[in-house]
């Protein structure tokens, strides 16, 4: 290697020696707000059990973190805290017919789906009376009975999957849709752009919901992507690109609801990126290093989509505040319940090992 090549070597990206600049410059690229999308009519029923899911994510999440630092919960476990917003305003239009694919990161997904707060805590816990038979743990929650197909250890495992669902609505004629949650570090995969190209030749009845933190694991979009946006890769594959504020609960909502809308009508798939953050690392134990602890990528994280949305409630005369903090300690109560059926429950059996292992 020559002396001029070993000096480009040597080079640091600009994105990653200047981050407030590139950070500032992702969060000023066109982003949809509740201010701009003239969300759709929210009735107090609906926002009441908005508030709730958000609610129930958070105190999941922070219990779920306590207990797996205590060494008590094994394997595992990335918290959705932070990102509520997204789960909770695109799962608010969906029934049990339809189905979602998850991630790692899915306990946010499957809570707002309607899974049950006992039997998840109990899989993560790695009791017999989880989800899962305590065989699959945080990362591979799955209950098809509410049309969760499974979170999923591989970036990027569930599009494969959404896809085969959607075809498979499709193939029957009905009028189910199929969400596909996947992260910014997923959209880097092959099967993205092999699934986005199917969804759109055959016009299924899917929409591709990216929920960019803006770190992957933990290397920056602004270093890793070619593409300023990920909703932008949306016409490559002739199929509407949104981007939307992941942390306002009432502009996730409004944006998926016509999406949504759309792929019941058979018009096809539709790709939308959420901009959010996530309040902790990757994983629970991960040092976070790579975070910025000022500027204005700090100024976006310490905004608490929780709390957009509460004000929001109140503001347009959904929910007064006693009735929000009334729905808060339920919250709290019920998710204490979750952990107390987990810690309560038995381990299972060892002979069970094999169990399940193939089909009957």
């Amino acid at each position: 290697m020559n002396e001029k090549a070993k000096d480009q070597a040597k080079e640091v990206p600009k994105s990653i020696t200047n981050v407030d600049t590139a950070f500032q410059e992702l969060i000023d690229l066109e982003v949809h707000t509740s201010v701009d999308t003239k969300v759709k009519e929210i009735t107090k029923e609906k926002a009441s059990e908005m508030y709730k899911n958000m609610e129930d994510i958070r105190n999941f999440e922070e219990n779920v973190r306590r207990f797996f630092t205590a060494g008590e919960i094994p394997g595992f476990v990335h918290l959705y805290a932070g990102q509520e917003a997204i789960a909770t305003g695109v799962s608010a239009h969906l029934t049990d017919d339809d189905y979602i694919t998850s991630t790692h990161r899915g306990h946010g997904h499957c809570i707002a789906k309607g899974g049950d707060l006992k039997p998840m805590m109990a899989e993560i816990f790695g009791k017999e009376t989880g989800l899962g038979k305590g065989k699959g743990g945080s990362m591979h929650i799955a209950d098809l009975d509410k049309g969760i197909l499974g979170a999923n250890g591989m970036v990027g495992g569930g599009f494969g999957i959404a896809v085969g669902a959607a075809m498979r609505n499709k193939y029957k004629k009905n009028d189910s849709v199929v969400i596909c949650f996947f992260g910014d570090g997923a959209a880097n995969e092959g099967l993205f752009h092999e699934s986005l190209n199917m969804a759109s030749i055959w016009k299924l009845p899917i929409v591709f919901v990216n929920e960019n933190n803006f770190f992957a694991e933990a290397t920056p979009q602004w270093y890793s992507s070619a593409s300023k946006t990920i909703a932008e890769r949306a016409s490559a594959y002739d199929m509407p690109g949104v981007r939307v504020n992941g942390k306002d609960t009432a502009a996730v909502f409004d944006i998926a609801g016509e999406a949504i809308e759309r792929a019941r009508k058979g018009e096809g798939p539709t790709l939308i990126e959420c901009v959010t953050y996530r309040n902790y690392g990757h994983f629970e134990g991960d040092n976070i290093s790579y975070k910025a602890v000022s500027g204005k990528e700090k100024e976006w994280a310490i905004v608490d989509p929780i709390e957009v949305f509460r004000e929001y409630a109140i503001e347009h005369g959904l929910l007064t505040e006693d009735e929000l903090d009334k729905l808060k300690e339920e919250s709290k109560q019920h998710v204490a319940d979750a952990v107390d059926f987990a810690k309560e429950s038995p381990e299972p059996d060892p002979e069970t090992l094999y169990t399940d292992v193939f089909a009957d």
